[in-house]
C-alpha cells in the first residue's frame, strides 16, 4: 500500500462506492423484480453488472486488490465508445437511449482514467512476471 498515496486510496474507495451505489440503484431492483421476457433479453447483462457491484463493494475495503475491476469498466466503456457509439454518431443515428449510453460511458471512462493508479497497475499487472504454469 505504500506505492500509492492516502489521497489515491480514498479516491479509489470513493470510486468503488460510487460504482456500488450506482449499480445498486440501477440494477438490483431489476434483478430482484423482473419478468421472464426481461430476464431473457437483459438478464445476462444485469447479472454481470450485479457481480461488478459486489466486487465494487469489496473494493471499498480492499482498494489496491481491485484495480482489475476498474480496468474492466474502463476498457469495455472505451470499446463501446469507439466501436459502437462513434460509428452511430458519424452516421447520425444517435437516439435518446444511445445519447444516454454515450454520457454514461464517457463519464465512466473519465472516472476510471482518473481513479486508476496507473503506475501501480503498470508495475503490478504489466511489468511483474506472470504466475507459473505448473
Amino acid at each position: 500500500m505504500s506505492d500509492v498515496s492516502t489521497f489515491r486510496l480514498y479516491l479509489l474507495r470513493a470510486t468503488y462506492l460510487l460504482i456500488a451505489i450506482g449499480l445498486a440503484v440501477m440494477i438490483s431492483p431489476r434483478v430482484i423484480h423482473h419478468t421472464s421476457e426481461w430476464a431473457l433479453e437483459n438478464g445476462d447483462t444485469a447479472a454481470l453488472l450485479a457481480g461488478a457491484q459486489v466486487l465494487a463493494m469489496l473494493g471499498v475495503r480492499y482498494p489496491m486488490k481491485m484495480p482489475p475491476l476498474l480496468l474492466f469498466g474502463f476498457i469495455w466503456k472505451l470499446i463501446w465508445l469507439i466501436a459502437i457509439g462513434l460509428p452511430l454518431w458519424r452516421a447520425g443515428q444517435v437516439d435518446p437511449g444511445t445519447a444516454e449510453s454515450f454520457k454514461a460511458c464517457g463519464m465512466g471512462v473519465i472516472l476510471c482514467a482518473v481513479a486508476i493508479p496507473w503506475p501501480y497497475v503498470v508495475e503490478k499487472f504489466l511489468r511483474a512476471p506472470g504466475d507459473r504454469w505448473k
